[in-house]
């Protein structure tokens, strides 16, 4: 199969610019040749004139189980209505041209499954399976009463997390997600927004544990990231060893500096908050929750700021949840009252791929690369807030060589 792309704008990540027209040739599902001729036959051939070609988009921190904001009805969700929504979900996130996402939790074995044997269409999926958290913490997602443990060493789980208390629990729970594929760890070491019994400033996990999820991944040659809001949960993750930080809203500018001096990346996720405050309730989210979401949604930009002057590594993520899913591309738009439009597309294009351990693949219009795609009818250099429309900027989207729209 060969797919040729005639007079588009190539973008250039490594120098964030644009060609002049060229034509790119991609067979076999990777791009096979780029230049201002190819006389090579093609199976599909797509004009791209006052167009431009970019690799395809990659987000940094989905959640593909997550598919409502009813959360008491995603309590009660058979596995049956989670397939059907997965797959539902995991279609449109590849038509708005994400052909490649990070899930931050949840267990996607079976939709992992039918994207590989091309049941469905799907992103490429680089994942954490289960979350790890503490009882009471972000990941205990169970609501009403519980029965008390008779020890530590007892853990519960849903389809989104392991609950752990005690090094030796979160040893045995890391080792756990790790052997059924994950590709990285995500802990919780401070509250959130879409769980019931966590306080936002709270802390959660000690050192002890930390560095008990953090030995494990070293084991599997991976790193650690952590849900963390709050200066004193984003410190003590850094201090033991973790390397991501998921969100950060409420962090300081001395916070942001030790992130930048022990090489920690940064995901902000502004746009689930903006999602959350817009639809939440008519959704069905509870008041609780809507209104930690409160707290955070305006802070998110300060902590950007403070990010990008320290220096810190930002990469490119969303978290939006089911039913907002569509707001995706709008993040870029958000951000672009902090980062200029080079620095956006580094975030998606160059920190994303290196976080996601497939720079060699993914976030470059290169021969040899992944042939994922896409043509845009706006040049994000431009007018990167205009890419949030998906309607009005995405003309195609390849992925591995595949016309999808």
């Amino acid at each position: 199969m060969k797919l040729l792309i005639k007079n588009g704008r190539v973008l250039d990540t490594r120098k964030m610019k644009m060609s002049e027209p060229q034509h790119v040739l991609l067979a076999d599902g990777k791009i096979a040749e780029i230049g201002p001729e190819i006389n090579t036959q093609a199976d599909v051939t797509l004009d791209a004139s006052g167009q431009f070609v970019l690799p395809g988009f990659i987000d940094a921190h989905v959640h593909m189980r997550l598919t409502t904001l009813d959360f008491a009805r995603l309590a009660q969700m058979t596995e049956v209505e989670y397939g059907i929504a997965m797959a539902q979900s995991a279609e449109a996130t590849v038509k708005r041209g994400f052909t490649t996402v990070r899930d931050t939790g949840g267990e996607l074995g079976g939709l992992r499954r039918a994207i590989a044997m091309g049941k469905i269409i799907g992103p490429r999926l680089v994942h954490a399976n289960r979350m790890i958290s503490q009882t009471g913490g972000h990941g205990d997602a169970e609501g009403g009463p519980r029965p008390v443990p008779d020890c530590a060493c007892q853990m519960r789980h849903t389809a989104f997390g392991i609950v752990a208390d005690g090094p030796d629990a979160v040893r045995k729970a890391a080792r756990h997600v790790l052997r059924d594929g994950a590709d990285f760890l995500k802990i919780h070491v401070s509250g959130g927004v879409a769980t019931p019994s966590d306080p936002l400033e709270c802390t959660q996990y000690t050192a002890e544990e930390i560095r008990a999820a953090v030995r494990e991944a070293d084991n599997r040659n991976t790193y650690v990231t952590a849900h963390g809001y709050t200066p004193e949960a984003i410190q003590l993750a850094i201090a033991n060893g973790v390397k991501c930080i998921e969100h950060g809203n409420l962090m300081d500018e001395k916070t942001a500096e030790l992130m930048a001096k022990n090489d920690v990346t940064l995901v902000p996720t502004l746009i689930t908050y903006q999602a959350m405050d817009e639809f939440g309730e008519r959704l069905g989210m509870p008041e609780t929750n809507r209104a930690k979401n409160k707290k955070v949604l305006n802070d998110g930009l300060q902590a950007l700021a403070y990010a990008k002057a320290a220096g810190v590594r930002i990469g490119w993520g969303t978290d939006l949840i089911g039913e907002t899913q569509y707001m995706q591309p709008r993040e870029s738009e958000l951000r672009a009252a902090v980062q200029s439009p080079e620095e956006i597309l580094t975030s998606l294009y160059v920190v994303n791929p290196q976080l996601l351990a497939l720079s060699d693949k993914i976030g470059k219009v290169e021969i040899g690369m992944v042939g994922d795609l896409v043509i845009s009818k706006i040049n994000p250099l431009e007018d990167i807030v205009a890419m949030g429309d998906t309607d009005k900027s995405v003309a195609h989207v390849i992925q591995n060589g595949q016309q999808i729209v």
